[in-house]
């Protein structure tokens, strides 16, 4: 019996020593990016490496024209930055990187390298394009299997909260890009769709917590890239929204930071405070313009540390990996203004030189226009940088339809505002560049914005899809959503119909009442229209100053002329025709290209109460 006792008793002390040496065997957490490409335009990829004391190790690898040229080891002993050079000969396949240290089990991670693939990616995004915005988890919900996912910290699905997920994900979009494509629309901007593991508000997707997954309530990777072919095999793009300024609380990174240095560091939290004018004043004070670039965006969105070159690195190498690996065409760039300007111009280099035909804008909400000039590219107004952004989200346009069809007519208000936006133009290396938007996540809903008048919210319609630059339709504003926001979470409602329990769809004309068709058809119609005629595209604009509050102006090419009059008075106007001769000569007739009439230009048109006529000039 005591012997028996004694031979349980060493079974017990083994099985225990087995299991603790089981737990110490090294394990490594993660290597990031997973994988990479041969005949990329870089040769050079640095690795980011977390595993338990990682850096006590040493790092080797034998692989045909791959070349270890560096291991950086920083203050955290959990991480190596591994710089690799992949040349020009080397040909995809697999090899082992080895994690050696002495008395301990070698950590060996096989690397993959990948043939390119010659699929459809990074054609940029242009003013022939019409962009349609969607928050992801409040358009359609086409697998409710993805719903909750265990393991997450925000794991509660309430379609009534407008905080709480509600179920939304890149399966339903893909169901509905026919919906889309009908409409007009050639290119979807989405809000990010990469991981937000926060335990709160995590639909909005602007607190990453990782950078190379999608996030699974959203989908997966496979299912983003399956997006992108679909929407390549319609002949429509894929704007990817990326965050360069902040990352959530509970990013990867942030549960185990690198280096103190990796986001920036205040004795006490302090808040941003989102004034961009400091950085452009040239009487400004050094400390608000680090409150504005260094200062967090909020609590659970750390503000990174750019000057810091791995931080760099990490992101701008994620940027491009997902180019490659799904096909992005483009990328929304979010809270630009308040990046560090130096590391956002190299990055802009980096991915220009990557993929030349690929295209950018910003993020830049500021209240005048020299303001937004400042951050673009071509250095067009003395910042003394080139900043290497194409474009940006033009806000100054946004004020300026507001104000055409709410304010009182004067001097300098109302629809001469306008005019005098785009008098401003001669600033930009080239305006056409610029996103022109009614509304977007973070505004109120331009349908009421114009108190739900519906003749002035299609007058801002014809003008969005007329004017230069890239028109931008957020979703659901083709059927009038309304609301105001303040709290934002009003205007990210559910498009009814994107979920099986609705009792309405309004993707069909028999789910739409009879204004919802109104405007649905309105849009649909003029942007159509403008996808195959590139007058309204790419034309020249000319406009006039407006008289007795209408504003007109041309669209015009070698091969058509477009003719746009916008009157926001309460009563019909007549319009003599003679003083525009500069662009009508030559062509007897206007017609309307939403409804087919046409009118004589010999004398007058007569322009109805709050209305904009787009009309095709004829010979």
């Amino acid at each position: 019996m005591l012997q028996t006792r004694r031979m349980l008793l060493t079974a017990v002390l083994l099985l225990t020593t087995m299991c603790t040496v089981v737990a110490q065997l090294p394990k490594l957490e993660r290597i990031e990016p997973a994988f990479w490409w041969t005949g990329m335009q870089e040769p050079m990829v640095q690795l980011i490496v977390h595993g338990d004391k990682i850096a006590e190790r040493e790092v080797s690898l034998s692989y045909t024209g791959v070349t270890l040229q560096e291991v950086h080891k920083v203050e955290n002993p959990n991480y190596l930055f591994v710089d690799i050079n992949i040349a020009a000969s080397a040909e995809p396949g697999t090899f082992p990187i080895i994690f050696r240290q002495k008395g301990q089990k070698d950590i060996v991670y096989k690397y993959e390298l990948k043939k390119r693939e010659g699929s459809i990616k990074a054609q940029g995004v242009n003013s022939s394009d019409f962009v349609y915005l969607i928050m992801p988890d409040r358009f359609a919900n086409g697998d409710k299997s993805n719903d909750v996912i265990k393991g997450m910290q925000e794991i509660s699905l309430n379609r009534d909260s407008m905080y709480k997920r509600h179920g939304g994900d890149i399966q339903g979009i893909i169901d509905h890009l026919g919906y889309l494509q009908e409409m007009g629309v050639t290119t979807l901007w989405m809000t990010p769709l990469v991981t937000n593991d926060q335990p709160s508000a995590s639909y909005h997707g602007y607190a990453a917590t990782e950078n190379y997954r999608i996030d699974p309530r959203f989908g997966s990777n496979e299912m983003y890239k399956r997006l992108a072919d679909s929407l390549h095999k319609r002949g429509m793009k894929l704007v990817q929204d990326l965050v360069h300024n902040h990352i959530g609380s509970q990013h990867w990174t942030m549960k185990d930071l690198p280096m103190r240095n990796w986001v920036h560091q205040w004795p006490v939290f302090t808040r941003s405070n989102f004034r961009a004018a400091p950085l452009m004043d040239p009487y400004g004070a050094a400390a608000d313009r680090k409150l504005m670039t260094e200062g967090w965006f909020d609590v659970h969105m750390p503000d990174l540390d750019q000057s810091n070159p791995y931080v760099r690195k990490y992101f701008t190498q994620s940027h491009i990996w997902w180019i490659e690996y799904a096909g992005v065409d483009a990328f929304r760039l979010d809270t630009y203004p308040y990046n560090d300007a130096d590391f956002m111009a190299e990055w802009g280099k980096a991915i220009k030189a990557a993929y030349p035909g690929f295209t950018f804008f910003g993020e830049v909400w500021v209240r005048s226009g020299p303001e937004q000039v400042y951050f673009t590219q071509g250095n067009t107004v003395n910042r003394g940088l080139d900043t290497q952004l194409p474009g940006v989200t033009d806000f100054q346009s946004l004020w300026a339809i507001s104000s055409a069809l709410n304010e009182k007519a004067g001097w300098d208000d109302g629809i001469v505002k306008l005019y005098a936006t785009l008098v401003q133009d001669y600033q930009y290396q080239d305006p056409m560049r610029n996103v022109v938007f009614l509304d977007n996540h973070d505004l109120s809903r331009f349908y009421s914005v114009v108190n739900g008048n519906k003749n002035k919210y299609k007058m801002a319609l014809a003008w969005l899809l007329t004017t230069r630059g890239i028109p931008q339709l957020y979703y659901g504003a083709e059927i009038g959503m309304k609301n105001f926001s303040n709290p934002d979470g009003l205007v990210r409602e559910d498009f009814k119909g994107g979920w099986a329990a609705d009792t309405v769809n309004k993707f069909t004309p028999a789910g739409r009442n009879a204004e919802e068709n109104e405007l649905h058809d309105y849009i649909s119609k003029l942007a159509n229209y403008r996808k195959s005629n590139p007058v309204v595209q790419t034309g020249k604009l000319m406009q006039f100053i407006p008289q007795d509050n209408v504003y007109t102006y041309f669209r015009y090419n070698a091969e058509k002329t477009v003719m746009i009059v916008m009157n926001p008075n309460e009563k019909e106007m007549a319009l003599p025709t003679a003083r525009f001769s500069e662009r009508t000569s030559g062509f007897t007739k206007a017609k309307d290209v939403i409804s087919g009439n046409s009118a004589s230009l010999s004398d007058s048109l007569h322009i109805p109460a709050m209305t904009t006529l787009v009309m095709e000039l004829e010979r």
